[in-house]
């Protein structure tokens, strides 16, 4: 199944697989799906999360610490999918755990479970042709980030090698919530803009690190395609009892779409 926008600009939404629980995170997928969600970033957790901020470091730690596995994972992937047919589902983890596993059995496995595309935070695609032709054996979509500091070359080889969308970064350094965007988010995007995929043409652009509000979400629709939302929402998971999550993430999202009078430009 592609990867669809279906609101503008589309929502992203990162959730920590097993943080409360395996149970708690299919239930707020469905409900961040219900309430406007086009596509879940299922995040495998990792010991060693180097590139997210301490909300998502939290987060990772519970659910490591309570066991869960990258087959735990893939099981939550299929039972979102399973759930809700029509939505995004992407499998966001660090390369490390894909390796334990094995990169081919976790290509069969993640596209069985029914996940659209793959994330690796830690792989860049100058070395990434492996992985590449796994994706590309199964039909998953592979997702890169591109930073402000990624230089022109790097941005037309991950325009190149990417399906689905190119998520952009909005900053440099670790993901969690700021009071405003950067200049440097919307000089990114535009600079993605000039680099066609494999097809010549141009993909989608979802922009993460620090969207928080709808004040953030609404300055995202006038230059890229989607707003990625992690941390404010694994915070308030955080917060919430794992009963009260799904419905608690249901109203943040629900509070993400501003009439199109706010949106207009």
């Amino acid at each position: 199944m592609a990867i669809t926008f279906n609101h503008k600009p589309g929502l992203v939404v990162y959730l920590t697989a097993g943080d409360p629980s395996l149970e708690a995170t299919t239930a707020i997928a469905v409900e961040a799906i219900d309430a406007g969600a086009d596509v879940i970033e299922l995040g495998v957790p990792f010991s060693d999360p180097l590139a997210d901020g301490p909300v998502i470091q939290r987060a990772s730690e519970r659910a490591v610490a309570r066991g869960t596995r990258l087959v735990d994972v893939l099981k939550v992937a299929a039972e979102i999918r399973a759930a809700r047919s029509g939505a995004g589902l992407v499998i966001f983890t660090y390369f490390n755990p894909i390796l334990r596993y094995g990169l081919r059995k976790f290509a069969d496995e993640a596209a069985a479970a029914g996940a659209d595309g793959v994330l690796v935070t830690d792989l860049i695609v100058e070395e990434a042709d492996e992985y590449l032709a796994e994706m590309a054996r199964v039909g998953l979509a592979p997702i890169f980030l591109a930073a402000p500091t990624s230089p022109d070359e790097r941005l037309r080889a991950i325009a190149a090698h990417s399906k689905g969308f190119i998520y952009a970064i909005s900053r440099v350094g670790i993901t969690g919530t700021q009071q405003s965007l950067t200049s440097d988010a919307e000089a990114l995007v535009a600079r993605i803009r000039k680099c066609p995929d494999a097809e010549g043409k141009s993909l989608p652009v979802a922009l993460g690190f620090g969207i928080s509000n709808a004040e953030h979400v609404a300055q995202v629709a006038k230059f890229a395609d989607a707003a990625v939302i992690g941390s404010a929402i694994v915070e308030l998971i955080e917060k919430s009892t794992a009963d009260a999550a799904p419905k608690a993430v249901a109203r943040f999202i629900e509070g993400l779409h501003l009439p199109a009078a706010a949106l207009s430009f």
